[in-house]
């Protein structure tokens, strides 16, 4: 029923208008709202006269497990309809009369600390409270009402809970009920909470689920918690617990150990060695059989002819060598089978696998490929820094650092003529000359090179060292002939005419081994040369040649005693204009001396005095010397008048022997070459040559007087060993003879 008051205040005038007696509008219209106040004309009611209500034993003070419910239809908010909750009266008063307060706003009915102590203590039946509710506050007057609250004491069954176990990955459908708790007190709510948090939940009767299959492996315990609360979320008491035991079922295979890096082990280990410890882990309760783990050896297989290879604990996992041997480099793939329930049929099982390398260690030691090198020969004028051999060393080791080795000469290089060249880690040495050779001194060298390991040897004792024997042998160097000058050059008219002499080439030392000529590259023809002498003379018509032109030829000189040895010149020939008239004929200039060091001597050289033209007066002869650049080192040439010139030494030394020297006269267009022949020599003080004594004919040499006296010698052996023969056979038939027949001289 809606009260009056409320019509009352949504009652209103619609709107107010002022007007003047002749209908003018002076002021309006205007809505108009009028507020009805409120009286406390309402009697507050409770929403139930009689309330029955059960409470559990054992339930916290202070802890509302009742909220009363009651109305005023007074304006709200205001104090007219501010109610306020009071106990009037406990029957029984027993043991105390305030067993129970109540909360005067919210009308929550709770225990009292009193009342919770002394609870079990209570006769049995009902407690029968008297309540009011009053308004206006806490004000004294005011409206009011009573209600009449039974409250009955039963028996606390929040009891301890037993340990759940439950298997994993049930098969069952969820959600899958567990446990049951049950609070005996009226007005309650069930919370739960697990720990760690899991699939378990609780319904309004206090039974408890799990929501879903559970994992051992993931969480083998649960901790659940139940609380009793009232509507507000207040603990009644405190919270059950549960715990939650999930029971391990063999679903997990036993897993290997992440695969590590190769394990190594080095070459000739012994049986026993320990390789590796294998661990496979199941994740299955440990101690039980679901994880007891065992190891059966799957590959490299056992061969029992030739020993095993590997030794395997089947209970600890432990791997170790066996007998069969391994070598350096070897890579082995070791496969176990990890098999729980402990081998049992029906285990679950997983394939472990590590690898092996058999690592190397410094149990070889470098060999020479070739220990004995055939006789090398090097010429004594090698050049120091000459390779002589390369030697190539082996090594069975396979660690590069094993294989590094060092090279010496044990022997046979005691004065260091020679010496070796490497690198570590290369097999190769070469053996290299480090000074002159000397066919004299040593004709041959027998040299010891050893080669070692650079790195420690693994074994019972140290290497020697393998050894290479080097023979040299040094060969005599004879030089080559030496000839007077590095190069020949002539300069002749190409109307030149055969037989015509053009220069003699010969020996720097005129004492040397004779020597034997030729020419190799005579294309044209145009030249001849004597064998012995060297003389180099024109052999035809020099047809084809044109003035201005050069004829190159090459010159070979050969040791007339060892033809292996020859030298090589080269000798130029420069062609000239043609005479316009008969050349004249000319002879060698005489032979003439000079002495050396430079004395204030010349040869005078003359032009052909036949000359018509120089006669008759058409010009003077001019004189300059051959082309060759020694000759013009070592001589000079000056006229001295129209028809004679004045050759001279240029140096103050010059190596004394016989010289060749061309001279170019030049008359009139016309052009000759003349061979000045000139002896060089050391004088005495009178400035007359000293000649070098040469063998008389007739006289033995030296290889006839040697085979003389050897002669001699051998005839005077012979002749002495028959006069000692002749003695020993005579003093032996003396002693045959008797005593008293030896001849009276023989007695003195």
């Amino acid at each position: 029923m809606i009260p009056a008051w409320l019509w009352l205040l949504c009652f209103s005038i619609p709107q107010v208008t002022l007007e003047t007696e002749d209908g003018h509008v002076l002021w309006g219209p205007q809505p108009v709202l009028v507020h009805v106040k409120d009286e406390n004309d309402q009697v507050p009611h409770f929403s139930q006269a009689i309330s029955r209500v059960q409470l559990s034993q054992g339930t916290r003070p202070g802890i509302p497990f009742l909220f009363l419910e009651a109305s005023d239809e007074d304006e709200p908010g205001t104090a007219n309809s501010d109610l306020r909750f009071h106990i009037l009266n406990q029957a029984p008063a027993q043991p105390f009369p305030d067993m129970f307060q109540l909360e005067p706003r919210l009308g929550a009915l709770a225990l009292s600390p009193k009342g919770s102590t002394s609870l079990d203590q209570t006769l049995e039946g009902p407690y029968r409270l008297l309540v009011q509710v009053k308004d206006m506050g806490d004000q004294a007057s005011g409206h009011q009402a009573t209600a009449t609250i039974d409250v009955f004491i039963v028996e606390n069954t929040w009891l301890p809970l037993d340990p759940v176990h439950l298997a994993e990955n049930l098969k069952v459908p969820y959600p899958h009920h567990i446990s049951q708790v049950h609070w005996s007190g009226g007005d309650v709510h069930y919370h739960l909470e697990s720990q760690p948090p899991g699939p378990f939940d609780v319904d309004a009767e206090g039974k408890l689920y799990v929501t879903m299959e559970l994992d051992r492996e993931t969480q083998a315990e649960y901790l659940l918690q139940v609380w009793a609360q009232n509507t507000h979320g207040e603990d009644y008491t405190e919270p059950l617990e549960l715990q939650v035991v999930v029971m391990d079922e063999n679903d997990n295979v036993p897993v290997c150990s992440p695969r590590d890096p190769p394990i190594s082990i080095p070459e000739l280990s012994p049986p026993g060695t320990k390789v590796t410890r294998l661990l496979a882990e199941d994740m299955d309760a440990p101690g039980s059989p679901n994880s007891h783990v065992v190891y059966r050896l799957l590959s490299p297989e056992p061969k029992e002819t030739e020993g095993r290879a590997f030794e395997l604990d089947s209970t600890s996992g432990s791997v170790t060598l066996g007998a069969l041997p391994f070598h350096a480099g070897q890579n082995i793939l070791l496969q176990v089978l990890a098999v729980d329930l402990g081998g049992a049929e029906g285990g679950l099982s997983s394939t472990c696998e590590v690898t092996v390398t058999i690592t190397d260690i410094n149990d070889h030691a470098p060999e020479f490929i070739t220990s004995q090198i055939e006789p090398i020969s090097l010429p004594e004028d090698t050049k120091p820094g000459t390779l002589v051999a390369t030697l190539m060393a082996t090594d069975a080791d396979l660690d590069p650092t094993f294989r590094l080795m060092n090279f010496a000469i044990e022997a046979g290089n005691v004065d260091g003529t020679f010496g070796l060249d490497w690198e570590p880690d290369s097999g190769h040495v070469q053996l290299r000359l480090l000074k002159n050779l000397s066919f004299e001194t040593a004709p041959s060298h027998k040299l010891v090179v050893v080669v070692q390991s650079v790195a420690e040897m693994v074994g019972p004792g140290p290497s020697p060292g393998a050894t290479a024997t080097v023979t040299v042998l040094v060969e005599r160097v004879l030089p080559p002939p030496k000839l007077d000058q590095e190069s020949y050059e002539a300069s002749i008219p190409v109307s030149t005419p055969a037989g015509s002499l053009l220069l003699t080439i010969q020996p720097l030392d005129p004492m040397s081994s004779p020597l034997r000529f030729s020419l190799v590259n005579d294309s044209e023809g145009w030249l001849c040369i004597k064998e012995v002498s060297g003389e180099v003379h024109t052999a035809r018509p020099l047809q084809g040649a044109q003035p201005g032109d050069m004829y190159t030829v090459l010159v070979e000189a050969q040791d007339a005693d060892e033809p292996t040895l020859s030298t090589f010149v080269t000798l130029v020939i420069h062609f000239l204009k043609a005479h316009s008239a008969p050349a004249p004929t000319l002879a060698l200039v005489p032979t003439r001396h000079l002495c050396t060091p430079r004395k204030n001597h010349g040869v005078v050289v003359s032009g052909p005095s036949e000359d018509v033209d120089l006669a008759d007066g058409h010009g003077p002869y001019s004189f300059a010397l051959g082309l060759n650049p020694t000759v013009q080192r070592d001589w000079h040439i000056q006229a001295f008048n129209g028809s004679h010139a004045y050759l001279t030494l240029a140096l103050h030394w010059v190596e004394p022997r016989e010289y060749l020297v061309p001279v170019i006269i030049n008359h009139n267009a016309q052009m000759w070459q003349l061979l000045v022949r000139v002896i060089v020599c050391r004088c005495n003080v009178e400035g007359q040559c000293m000649r070098k004594v040469g063998r008389m004919k007739g006289m033995p040499t030296k290889l006839s007087a040697v085979g003389i006296l050897v002669g001699t010698l051998l005839a005077i052996g012979i002749f002495l060993i028959l006069i000692f023969t002749h003695l020993t056979l005579a003093r032996k038939k003396d002693l045959d003879q008797p005593v008293d027949s030896v001849p009276l001289k023989a007695a003195v």
